[in-house]
């Protein structure tokens, strides 16, 4: 699955959270506006309640890229 993907899918579920880099909190819409094509084509995992991290080229998970809170 590519970040996009991940991105659109809380989006479309309405999932309440907030992703949270070193940058701030920003809701899934926000950043499939602000991030580049080349970032949203990445692979991604996205572990529930927890991060999105990317998947590196041998496919195993590297960078998390934000981290996951609740809203409320």
């Amino acid at each position: 699955m590519v970040l996009r993907e991940i991105l659109e899918k809380i989006e479309t579920d309405k999932i309440p959270i907030w992703l949270s880099d070193r940058k701030g909190d920003w809701n899934a819409h926000d950043l499939l506006d602000r991030l580049s094509e080349p970032m949203l084509k990445r692979q991604a995992h996205l572990q529930p309640g927890l991060y999105i991290a990317l998947i590196n080229n041998g496919g195993y998970l590297g960078e998390v890229l934000y981290r996951v809170k609740q809203k409320g």
